[in-house]
């Protein structure tokens, strides 16, 4: 291994020691994290009905805010 002379120590920001010392404190957060994911975001989606739903939107105008008047 080469002796670098201008080489700094390991930086480690204060959020990076404070999330390790978390996930050192409580080794179950990574597993409620994924459990969390899955209930919001990993679905199935139904292509059917994701046709359906983009087929039923409607375009929309150029300046919401105009009245019809």
């Amino acid at each position: 291994m080469a002796f670098h002379l201008f080489r700094r120590p390991d930086y480690r920001s204060d959020a990076t020691q404070f999330i390790d010392q978390l996930k050192t404190d409580k080794p179950v957060l990574e597993a409620q994290q994924r459990q969390g994911r899955e209930l919001l975001w990993d679905k199935q989606v139904n292509r059917s009905e994701q046709q359906d739903f983009q087929a039923g939107r409607v375009a929309q105008k150029p300046y919401v805010y105009q009245t019809l008047a």
